[in-house]
């Protein structure tokens, strides 16, 4: 990139002007520091608070029978290093009396694409749920479950979404991957494509509802393709404004499908994070992704645009199926957040502030 054109692009960046797809693209080529610091200007422009949250929650995988057999998964059955399992109503609320008995407020049902489950199986999981935790939000499932849901019980996206929202789904994780279909046929062609994850999200905007976004990177696209995931994550937004929070991560070729993959860097996801935080410029939370990249490298991610920590998770299955395995709590949060010099808080699932924590004087 020219010398001129780069003073340009840094001088709409530090304006606040919106960037195009172009001209993130070039960011790729950037020195990690200026993009870096770049990052967290653009974040303070949409967060100027110096406070970083956190929540609570827990993964409940209830099965991992999946028909999506996706090659960058390493926990479906048909992977062979778990065995097929799935959990009764009373051992999955047994896991939810654990996390309120740790004073835990979310819990995301995550099940694949289990080829016996109609919507009633759904809609049954979250009324019971709901009957006896009131208090709990459950901000479950994805786009590419509620098709599933939708398609099993010969339904439209809406009413499936509907039946979910009456039954006490308060809101949706927008998985999506890599919203490439040249990918997504590659990796995971049995899963949805942008088009229908793209119409989840207008459905739920529809009927009141709140979503999320996420990047798997490091699949084998190209530095263009990541760019058209963040411009069909900001075009969405555009419309619906739903989005609470973006969440990327990389892919860990290991233990699955795509082994012959070269896995992506630190630095890599500490580029990716600035770029998406200065490109989403209507996204107010982008999330460091302790749980895949470890807890050092998320700290890094608070310098680069990231925002909030996500979730103190009581238990997560899928990412340990491909061998990575991070554990951290509240204790652990709150010093790796003072020590990147921001306000440890503690948030609800609308990042409405619980506590704050003191500060490093």
């Amino acid at each position: 990139m020219k010398q001129s054109s780069c003073k340009k692009l840094e001088q709409k960046i530090y304006s606040g002007k919106r960037i195009s797809p172009e001209d993130a693209l070039s960011l790729f080529s950037w020195d990690l520091i200026d993009l870096s610091e770049a990052g967290d200007m653009r974040r303070k422009l949409v967060f100027p608070k110096e406070e970083v949250g956190f929540i609570i929650d827990r993964i409940i995988n209830f099965t991992n029978i999946c028909e999506a057999a996706c090659n960058f998964c390493a926990y479906h059955a048909r992977a062979n290093l778990i065995k097929p399992f799935e959990l009764t109503q009373d051992e999955i609320c047994a896991k939810i009396n654990e996390l309120v008995s740790a004073g835990g407020t979310q819990v995301m049902l995550q099940g694949g694409l289990h080829p016996d489950y109609t919507l009633y199986t759904y809609v049954s999981m979250v009324r019971n749920v709901k009957k006896r935790f009131p208090q709990i939000y459950l901000h479950s499932f994805s786009p590419s479950e509620i098709v599933h849901m939708a398609n099993k019980s010969s339904l439209s996206i809406d009413e499936t979404i509907l039946n979910l929202k009456n039954a006490g789904l308060d809101s949706v994780p927008g998985a999506s991957d890599l919203l490439v279909d040249r990918i997504r046929k590659k990796v995971s062609p049995r899963k949805i494509g942008k088009d229908l994850w793209c119409e989840v999200i207008y459905s739920l905007h529809r009927h009141g509802m709140k979503s999320s976004a996420t990047m798997t990177y490091g699949m084998g696209e190209t530095n263009e393709e990541k760019i058209e995931h963040l411009k069909a994550v900001r075009d969405v937004q555009d419309k619906t404004g739903i989005l609470r929070a973006f969440i990327p991560w990389s892919f860990s070729p290991a233990r699955t499908g795509l082994k012959d993959i070269e896995p992506a860097t630190g630095i890599d996801y500490l580029k990716i994070v600035a770029i998406a935080r200065i490109f989403l410029d209507n996204i107010t939370y982008i999330q460091a992704g302790w749980l895949t990249e470890g807890l050092k490298l998320a700290q890094l991610a608070l310098t680069t645009g990231a925002n909030d920590m996500g979730g103190v998770l009581m238990e997560e299955t899928v990412v340990k199926a491909t061998g990575i395995e991070t554990k951290a709590g509240i204790d652990e949060f709150i010093d790796i957040i003072k020590n990147a010099g921001k306000k440890p808080v503690l948030r609800d699932s609308g990042y409405k502030v619980l506590k704050k924590y003191k500060s490093r004087s």
